[in-house]
């Protein structure tokens, strides 16, 4: 039984059909539902009409004047982003008055633009660049002063460069409208229009949560990630480092994006190849560090349900959703898994047990994460996330990042063979690689937790209920004589929306899985970026889910608890699941803040 938030209506309803209204763009026919705009209704027929602060159901307010149109021939221009189309319409796109008006306007926000695309972090992938390209700009005609206000790099994980910024307020939305963490905002009025965090403060003084979803919806370089590659080439020239890398589910179903492959393109073993080459002593699978987070959260689950601890219980593996809760919501703390995330649990399991069998020194170990995420940055250095004095993880790069590094050795990626993850930690479930997307860590735990209470096997282990990219799911899922009322969330506003209604008492719930980005891992903040054409037309979600699916449907262990290394490493070190030695290595407390 399930309830997914898009489209819910009482049972019985038939939907009503889109009412259609028929227009026309320069000279062709085209038929759209009712309350199309004219850029939506344009694309249908393969008619491009440019853009920048564009970024569909998230930023539409016609401030760049880049679409504009004409509308039943009248000489005023409108913007196509905000205006939409009426029975018998007819639209002109290309005029020659439209072009020049267009230009005029690119041109005045060139002036306003550090233009050193060459060190720019978005060179060859910003959405400006292409248009002054497409428009063939090659002079400035207006040459203006732009912002010199301070680049903001005090965050652990993004940093804001204001030379950059176009006013084009899509960071702003996705942070206020998505997000609900209201981190930065439009200062000032007129000329002197900044983006900025409150009172001039830096991102790492507020309540970011460090998700980077603005990241990725910024059209240029005026947001980017914290660089932590330099640290990475540092520790793999140093001889006396034994250097692993762990890459996250999702990277494996993002990562070809940065070579020109199709979205949601599965590349695992490409990608093995490229961190062999790259010069990492070991190869692991951070999909074995879910298994064995599904192991321990699942277990804390189980006590739970008995009466150890407070219902509902809610997942942990997402960090900017844990700083979201500590930073919002304060009074769930204690609702949150004390199990640490992946990467991080990982981490700590390679600087103990693998350390032991290898008789390695766990000083000499640098552990680097290759994750779609940058709040993964920021995780890394909590003061939580040190064992026996030593950090779990040394460095996070992202998959851009690391797309930066392949390209600097100069690796054929889409060329590569494809190549296995070494041992011990490379083998990992199904249950492991489906964490990448919205719905996978509420499924790969009841796969365990199903088994665990019923002792019996899953006649079915695909959980497809909480499937989909829905902000909510809800589900009732039935363990032997047990109904447990689960729910899934993704994106901080659809969180604040399950909270309030949990803390009203509208709604109650067992378990309920959390993602900071909409879509989880796969939409997460260091992935490769899409421009906004793209992100209108394909879903890229879905796709990039999809193949994660097809990852777990692939393996032929789909269950945490019958992954072999993992119930070797409980045998010969760990003992049991939420015992003595997996809470001092692999549980954390969260902070009130």
């Amino acid at each position: 039984m399930t309830d997914k938030d898009a489209g819910n209506k009482p049972a019985g309803l038939k939907e009503q059909e889109p009412k259609m209204v028929n227009c026309t763009i320069d000279g062709f026919p085209v038929q759209v539902p009712e309350g199309t705009n004219i850029l939506e209704a344009a694309r249908k027929i393969n008619i491009d009409i440019p853009t920048l602060c564009y970024l569909k159901d998230i930023n539409v307010i016609g401030s760049c004047r880049l679409c504009l149109v004409t509308v039943n021939n009248s000489k005023v221009m409108q913007p196509a982003c905000v205006y939409q189309v009426t029975e018998g319409m007819t639209i002109e796109t290309n005029t020659r008055e439209i072009r020049r008006a267009r230009r005029i306007n690119l041109e005045l926000i060139l002036s306003d633009h550090d233009r050193k695309c060459l060190t720019c972090p978005r060179n060859q992938n910003c959405e400006l660049q292409h248009l002054a390209e497409a428009f063939n700009i090659s002079e400035i005609a207006y040459e203006g002063e732009y912002n010199k206000d301070p680049i903001d790099n005090l965050s652990p994980s993004i940093v804001r460069d204001p030379s950059k910024c176009i006013l084009c307020r899509r960071c702003v939305s996705v942070c206020k409208n998505v997000q609900t963490v209201y981190a930065i905002d439009t200062m000032h009025r007129g000329f002197v229009t900044t983006v900025q965090c409150e009172s001039g403060k830096s991102l790492a003084e507020v309540s970011c949560v460090k998700c980077g979803q603005c990241i990725i919806s910024c059209p240029v370089g005026a947001l980017r990630e914290k660089d932590s590659t330099k640290a990475v080439w540092s520790a793999l020239r140093d001889p006396d480092m034994h250097v692993v890398v762990q890459p996250a589910p999702a990277v494996r179903v993002g990562l070809g994006e940065e070579f020109g492959m199709p979205i949601g393109t599965r590349v695992t073993g490409k990608m093995v190849a490229a961190l062999r080459r790259t010069g990492f002593d070991a190869v692991f699978d951070t999909d074995t560090g879910a298994d064995f987070t599904i192991m321990e959260e699942g277990t804390e689950f189980i006590h739970r349900l008995n009466g150890e601890g407070k219902l509902p219980q809610f997942t942990s593996c997402s960090p900017g959703w844990v700083k979201f809760c500590e930073e919002f919501y304060p009074e769930f703390m204690e609702n949150i898994s004390t199990a640490k995330s992946p990467h991080q649990m990982f981490g700590a399991l390679i600087k103990t047990y693998y350390a032991q069998k290898k008789g390695l020194d766990p000083k000499k170990i640098f552990v680097v994460s290759l994750m779609p995420c940058t709040a993964k940055k920021y995780e890394a250095k909590r003061d939580e996330m040190i064992t026996n004095g030593i950090p779990d993880v040394d460095a996070v790069i992202t998959i851009r990042e690391f797309a930066k590094m392949i390209r600097e050795l100069g690796i054929d990626f889409a060329n590569l063979p494809d190549e296995e993850f070494d041992a011990p930690f490379g083998e990992a479930s199904g249950a492991g690689a489906i964490f990448a997307a919205t719905g996978g860590v509420m499924e790969a735990a009841l796969r365990t937790v199903s088994e665990v209470l019923t002792g019996k096997p899953l006649d079915k282990i695909d959980f497809t209920d909480i499937r989909g990219t829905d902000g909510i799911k809800r589900s009732e899922v039935v363990i032997g004589d047990r109904t447990l009322r689960v729910a899934v969330v993704s994106g901080l506003g659809n969180a604040r929306k399950l909270l309030d209604a949990i803390k009203s008492g509208e709604e109650a719930y067992d378990f309920v899985e959390f993602m900071a980005c909409p879509g989880g891992c796969v939409n997460g903040g260091g992935q490769h970026i899409v421009s906004s054409k793209v992100h209108s037309t394909v879903d890229i979600k879905a796709l990039r889910a999809k193949a994660v699916y097809e990852e777990d449907a692939s393996l032929a262990v789909r269950k945490s608890h019958e992954n072999p290394i993992v119930i070797q490493v409980y045998k010969e070190f760990l003992g049991e699941p939420c015992g003595h030695k997996s809470h001092e290595l692999l549980h954390v407390d969260y902070l009130h803040r």
